[in-house]
């Protein structure tokens, strides 16, 4: 079953404005990240939604941009191009791109954005602006 659903979505073209995630409530703001696999994120990163699937944010250290290249509600990050700036919060700028890199499925409801994976990964974002 999977690989049928994996072949069907290979179908589906490059995500258009209507299907982003920007079209189903994730425009016009910035989403900060306040819980990370059920534990509190102490550090502060966010992201945002533009058009025709790019994201950008900013890590824990560094700011970041990629392309979500699939219909909502479907999400994957695509290459992740980040600045390269030292500072003391390498760690958890690590653990977030390595989980925001592994979200399948992402829901936007009551201003709270909640990405998932099959693999009981969880990533909590709340609406800043």
């Amino acid at each position: 079953m999977r690989l049928l659903a994996a072949a069907l979505l290979g179908l589906i073209p490059a995500c258009q404005s209507d299907e982003a995630v920007a079209a189903y409530g994730g425009a016009g703001s910035t989403w900060t990240l306040v819980e990370l696999d059920g534990a509190q994120f102490a550090q502060r990163a966010t992201l945002a939604f533009g058009e025709d699937g790019q994201v950008s944010g900013q890590a824990p250290c560094n700011g970041f941009t990629f392309t979500n290249g699939v219909p909502y509600p479907w999400f994957e990050t695509g290459p992740i191009a980040a600045t390269k700036m030292a500072c003391p919060n390498l760690e958890a700028e690590t653990t977030f791109f390595t989980t925001l890199s592994a979200m399948t499925r992402v829901v936007i409801a009551e201003g709270r954005m909640v990405m998932a994976n099959d693999e009981g990964g969880e990533m909590v974002f709340t609406r800043s602006e």
